[in-house]
């Protein structure tokens, strides 16, 4: 198997557009096994589309190392390349002295080789101080390459391609040229996911501009050669594999409205007894389950849709309230208050003037648009959350304000973020937790093996 890292100099060097492109080429001849480095569910879901495989996610800041190459180990099962693709600039991390969370970070821990995609947009010489600094940086980060973004001509392609190789050492795979259609569209909280977006009739067409540009541009045979040779991951066991005869059934909430979630989760579940089934709030009904789970994503675009299914939100309401364990994140926190108002906003077209009612399992309501929030969390949860007392670290990234009660209990104690209501967050209400955090399903694996613990008591009445 050939492993190798993808990252940029910064955000915005076209990092994002350039591994799916290369992942939808490698999957034309390999199989492609995608990664992801940090919290992130949108450009996973879009690796995961081209390369027909679960895209997973490495962070250094939530997850240990042994986490990081168990997941590692377990995605690459069967596949013969192994595409990360960094997050933000290289050494972008949770912190200014650390690289933990960051790029290097991962790909220090898997000892991956990297290529750079430095944005070059009216640079020729001062490439070549950004790749060699970049190089000088941490000797223990193996640049095998450079791929350069936003070239503007002939000459300006040759003069940064012989002032990086002459300076650096370091080859340049390609170049590729400034265009309107590199850019895949944006909304605020980043791209639009593809669960969605693939319902866009010109959608297929935007993604094979973007494989037809960097396939003209970049040497394949040059990129592969910068991967590293690795053993196959074989069938060596982990703890992601399928545990026990289920004795669960785990209703998730997956659809356009609610989609981000980390597939390691029903790894997780599968690994605890728990057979996860998914429905639909816009437009389906609620299974009978023992727990439910509602992931975070858009339903502030779908107001109209999830109001029109009264049936769903009186189930979740009396299912919270006859004792049921549910977990809900962000979208599924704004979904189990009293109603969400929209505000017309600059920043999405999509938002408009209006309120719509949810489902009503919290008091209170959300409003949105609001002050965005993107941040590492930490903090503790009590022995009242349906997921057990414990430390832990996740990720919030939210563009709403949740609005409760005064008599509202909280779980989650932040030391690090924002929260629901100053740096409180996990609001509770019978065997109901939601939370503006997101957890990590392996790094918090203990507190999901907790939940479905608690939904078998829960049962048993």
């Amino acid at each position: 198997m050939k492993a190798l890292l993808i990252s940029g100099d910064r955000s915005g060097s076209g990092k994002t557009s350039i591994t799916l492109a290369l992942a939808s080429l490698l999957s034309q001849r390999h199989t492609v096994q995608a990664f992801k480095v940090g919290m992130d569910y949108i450009d996973p879901s879009y690796l995961t589309a081209v390369t027909s495989r679960p895209c997973r996610n490495l962070d250094g800041f939530v997850m240990n190392p042994e986490d990081i190459r168990a997941i590692f180990a377990h995605g690459c099962r069967g596949a013969r390349v192994a595409l990360i693709e960094g997050v933000r600039g290289l050494f972008e991390g949770a912190e200014s002295l650390s690289d933990a969370g960051s790029t290097a970070g991962i790909a220090k821990a898997l000892d991956l080789p990297v290529v750079l995609v430095v944005n070059a947009r009216s640079i020729t010489r001062s490439a070549a101080a950004i790749v060699r600094g970049f190089r000088d940086f941490d000797p223990a980060i193996r640049i095998r390459g450079v791929i350069l973004n936003n070239i503007g001509s002939e000459g300006h392609r040759r003069k940064a391609t012989e002032a990086i190789e002459h300076f650096s050492g370091i080859p340049v795979l390609g170049a590729i040229p400034q265009a309107e259609g590199m850019a895949l569209e944006m909304r605020h909280l980043g791209l639009i996911p593809y669960l969605e977006g693939r319902e866009d009739r010109t959608f297929d067409d935007r993604l094979r501009v973007i494989r037809d540009l960097v396939g003209d541009h970049v040497d394949m045979d040059r990129l592969l050669a910068c991967a590293d040779e690795r053993p196959d991951a074989g069938a060596a066991e982990t703890f992601l594999d399928r545990g026990p005869v289920p004795d669960l059934t785990i209703g998730i909430a997956r659809d356009q409205a609610f989609n981000f979630y980390y597939e390691d989760l029903f790894d997780v579940l599968r690994a605890g007894g728990a057979c996860p089934v998914t429905f639909s709030p816009v437009q389906g009904t609620l299974p009978d389950a023992d727990g439910y789970i509602l992931g975070g994503g858009y339903p502030e675009l779908f107001l109209p849709e999830l109001e029109a299914n009264p049936g769903m939100r009186e189930g979740i309401r009396a299912a919270a309230e006859g004792g049921i364990p549910v977990y809900a994140e962000c979208g599924g926190l704004m979904y189990l208050t009293e109603r969400i108002i929209s505000r017309m906003s600059p920043s999405h077209h999509r938002l408009r003037d209006g309120s719509a009612e949810m489902c009503g399992v919290f008091p209170g309501e959300t409003r949105i648009p609001a002050q965005r929030v993107v941040s590492y969390v930490e903090g503790e949860a009590s022995a009242e959350s349906p997921l057990g007392p414990a430390r832990f670290r996740g990720h919030e990234f939210h563009y709403s304000d949740v609005v409760l009660g005064e008599g509202v209990r909280f779980a989650y104690r932040l030391t690090r973020g924002v929260g629901i209501r100053e740096a409180a967050d996990g609001a509770l209400v019978h065997r109901v937790q939601g939370s503006y955090t997101h957890l990590h399903p392996v790094a918090s694996r203990n507190m999901f093996g907790r939940f479905l613990e608690t939904c078998r008591k829960a049962r048993g009445g």
